[in-house]
């Protein structure tokens, strides 16, 4: 089964991704957190990635294929996967469709998860990123056990750059403009299925399970 996430920065795709990871038994590939693991270790792509990321702007394609063709073709995604951040434009989702061609593969759900642009600003105003370990919390919907401190490896919980309300405005422009025309081009070939993202996190999940059976 493989499924591509879609849905505007903030939308909740990512954390719908990891439970249908989890339900279903297949790895969840967030290109987000390649990123952001190339910016931690400082590398050059991820420096690379760091200066469009912390304007809010979308990573050029070069860089995200490059990085997920070679991750789909692991041994783990045999069975399927849930892509998270990737295809974001129309070019990508070619190039994505041309190399699963090849290998007579295709993508079997294409997923909306919905959500509109006032409600993503204040959701992702909330959000708090750990300065260690990346995991994400939110100040009213998962909200850590001590303010300011991660649960985990208790490092220091941030604001990240691209969470702030300016350049999220920023980030849901481009995501108009370059990503929801993936919409329809899903909606096309047939495979695309929308879900109202506004609902509680585990209704938003019952849908999605509802739709892939």
């Amino acid at each position: 089964m493989k499924i591509i996430m879609l849905g505007a920065p903030g939308a909740g795709k990512g954390t719908q991704a990891k439970m249908i990871a989890e339900q279903y038994a297949i790895p969840h590939i967030s290109t987000g957190d390649i990123f952001r693991a190339n910016i931690k270790n400082g590398t050059d792509l991820g420096m690379e990635a760091k200066k469009y990321m912390d304007q809010g702007l979308l990573v050029p394609d070069e860089l995200t294929v490059r990085i997920l063709l070679d991750r789909v073709a692991k041994d783990d995604c045999r069975d399927g996967y849930v892509l998270d951040g990737f295809p974001r434009t129309i070019p990508q989702a070619q190039v994505l469709d041309k190399a699963l061609e090849e290998i007579e593969d295709k993508i079997d759900f294409a997923i909306d998860v919905d959500v509109p642009d006032e409600n993503i600003i204040k959701r992702m105003g909330g959000r708090r990123s750990c300065s260690k370990c990346g995991a994400i919390y939110h100040l009213e919907y998962i909200p850590p056990e001590t303010e300011g401190i991660c649960d985990g490896c208790q490092g220091e919980l941030v604001l990240r750059d691209d969470d702030k309300p300016e350049t999220v405005k920023n980030r849901l422009d481009v995501y108009h403009k370059q990503t929801q025309p993936l919409i329809d081009f899903y909606e096309k070939k047939g495979i695309l299925k929308t879900v109202d993202g506004t609902q509680n996190m585990k209704d938003v999940f019952a849908a999605i399970v509802a739709i892939l059976g």
